[in-house]
């Protein structure tokens, strides 16, 4: 029995395997954080938690499915889809901020027809922005100082994407943005042109800020994470969970500031793992992220191509800051965001774009490294020919 299952996974789990298990704990983790944290969500909805249960893990396994199916596609295949998926996210992310459903006034999410399920169409953009900088940047090596052909359109493109999204989530687009210039950074792309890219940014986020809906939200957070005095709701009760939750943890189930604390299930799940599972389980998560990031990197360097490293490093980046960001509002690094913690957070089609960045870094290193097996044979032929002779 265990030969079938190690040849079936072989042939059909290809990429980095150490990606493959933190993705799949990940994956655990996340159904029984949430299963806990939902106590309220199900009591307010009239529904009891098996429903939620349940529900996450559909989207769990149908994000694995994305995973599945993204990284046995040649990642190559998605520098032609970035330019149509970008020109296609423009106009949605416009229809969003216009007639999209208004929640926590905030206009982000597109209800879908028939299945009644939200989507967020920045989870689109930022997928298909950092795909184009990579193919972008990748293209332009031999030319990468060149104003007309690189530089205008990565400036063009990012403050547009990163702008219009900010006009209803400015932390979303403020992290879009700061993964472009790292990327244009790993690209080689001259520090002159960052700083240019920087300018222009900044114009784009203050015309978003003026014309958006969250200026006096992000106002007011700032202002309250910098004021000593202040007192903030959620962090109050992000800090208690923290503190009784101890070295150890509480144990599975037995949080108590579920019941109190906002979106204890999306925004503030890693005070719950905290409460739950101690500090302990608080640093195997951190720790997780980063091996995350070190085999994301590990694609970058084992990648035979400028595009397969790029868009490896974009895609890992953006996931990883992300999740620092996440966790360092829930213990009281920086002002409240609102951003899930990625791979962990109850979300809906966050999880299929989610699962399909990890997809294409998994395909990243699948094709590179049956690339490298098929180069093997042809560096060793004329050496066994001569031996042969």
């Amino acid at each position: 029995m265990t030969t079938p299952v190690k040849n079936w996974l072989r042939e059909n789990l290809k990429g980095d395997p150490i990606l493959w298990g933190i993705v799949i704990s990940f994956s655990l983790i996340s159904i029984a954080v949430v299963y806990s944290a939902t106590g309220t969500l199900a009591y307010k909805m009239s529904k009891n938690t098996e429903f939620f249960l349940f529900k996450h893990s559909a989207l769990i396994f149908i994000g694995l499915a994305f995973v599945w199916l993204a990284h046995k596609v040649n990642y190559k295949y998605y520098a032609k889809l970035s330019l149509l998926a970008l020109i296609f996210s423009v106009p949605l992310l416009i229809y969003t901020y216009l007639k999209g459903s208004n929640i926590n006034e905030a206009s982000r999410w597109l209800t879908i027809p028939v299945i009644n399920q939200t989507f967020q169409p920045s989870d689109l953009a930022k997928l298909a922005l950092i795909s184009y900088l990579a193919s972008m940047l990748s293209k332009r090596q031999m030319n990468i100082g060149n104003y007309k052909e690189t530089l205008i359109p990565l400036v063009l493109w990012s403050g547009l994407i990163c702008g219009l999204i900010a006009m209803s989530n400015i932390s979303t687009g403020l992290l879009l943005f700061l993964t472009c210039l790292l990327l244009m950074f790993i690209g080689r792309v001259p520090m002159k042109q960052i700083m240019i890219m920087i300018v222009v940014g900044a114009i784009f986020g203050t015309i978003a800020l003026a014309v958006g809906q969250r200026m006096q939200t992000a106002i007011s957070r700032i202002e309250n994470f910098m004021d000593p005095n202040a007192s903030v709701f959620q962090l109050e009760q992000s800090y208690i969970a923290i503190a009784t939750g101890g070295v150890v943890g509480k144990g599975p189930g037995n949080s108590d500031q579920r019941n109190v604390l906002p979106h204890p299930y999306s925004d503030f799940i890693y005070a719950i793992i905290i409460e739950e599972y101690g500090m302990i389980g608080g640093a195997v998560v951190l720790f997780l992220y980063l091996a995350f990031l070190y085999r994301g990197m590990v694609a970058v360097t084992n990648s035979l191509g400028a595009f397969g490293g790029l868009l490896s490093a974009g895609l890992s980046f953006s996931l990883v800051i992300q999740a620092m960001v996440n966790m360092g509002v829930a213990v009281g690094l920086g002002p409240i965001t609102g951003l899930p913690l990625p791979l962990l957070s109850m979300g809906g089609t966050s999880l299929i774009f989610t699962g399909m960045s990890i997809g294409i870094i998994l395909s990243v290193s699948r094709s590179e490294y049956e690339a490298r097996q098929q180069a093997i044979p042809a560096m060793n032929k004329p050496a066994n020919v001569l031996a042969n002779a």
